[in-house]
């Protein structure tokens, strides 16, 4: 877990006349994360006209990814498929729709904990046929971690501002609020567009940082 930053928004009081009366106020918190979970999700794509045969060449593809990964240490439970589609492609010429083919998609969501593997799981796919890497994301294995203790420092940053609100006022708040609600909760995992080339050394990966946010809304009665 890296540094700890905390975001703050206008805090306003609430004057209603009726009782008890309270201070109303935003907290927010974030924690930057450094990755520990990479997901890849690659495949292959074939054309043609006679649909078994792009299906037979596309399921040999995707065959041969999935044995390459169990070879460089992905477990099967960790490969599961994202996408597959079979689609009918035409073109259309002076207005008339004319079949062009077939297209069969067949992706591979790629899960590992060991981020080196990153390349390596690209490279290796790309090796066996594969023509799409559709993304690399870098996550968290455990993100409740990190999103309680961004949530634990919304709270305290709404606390911290409340009391500053009641303090300029001139007035007291009680310790605990009568009310707290959750307003969200996020992570932004790092896209990465992977891109190869024949005379290519390695696919470079680079995963970057996370940040987890959370925000909190408060109403502490005045004493």
């Amino acid at each position: 877990m890296k540094g700890v930053y905390e975001m703050y928004s206008y805090p306003f009081y609430n004057a209603a006349s009726k009782s008890p009366s309270t201070i109303e106020v935003l907290g927010e918190g974030a924690v930057t994360a450094t990755p520990d979970r990479a997901i890849v999700v690659l495949g292959a794509i074939t054309e043609g006209n006679t649909l078994q045969l792009v299906q037979a060449e596309n399921a040999k593809i995707v065959t041969n990814i999935i044995q390459s990964m169990q070879k460089i240490g992905i477990p099967l439970e960790k490969i599961q498929t994202n996408d597959f589609r079979i689609d009918t492609q035409y073109d259309y010429v002076d207005g008339k729709q004319i079949f062009r083919g077939y297209r069969v998609t067949d992706l591979l969501q790629i899960t590992t904990d060991r981020l080196d593997q990153s390349g390596l799981i690209v490279d290796t796919a790309v090796a066996q046929g594969a023509n799409s890497v559709s993304s690399i994301r870098f996550t968290l294995a455990q993100p409740e971690v990190y999103a309680n203790h961004a949530l634990s420092l919304a709270i305290r940053n709404a606390r911290q501002k409340a009391v500053t609100i009641a303090q300029t006022l001139g007035v007291n708040i009680a310790a605990v609020p009568f009310r707290i609600q959750e307003l969200s909760r996020s992570n932004e995992p790092m896209p990465f567009k992977a891109t190869f080339h024949a005379e290519s050394t390695g696919t470079p990966v680079q995963p970057g940082e996370l940040m987890v946010n959370a925000s909190v809304r408060a109403w502490y009665c005045i004493i």
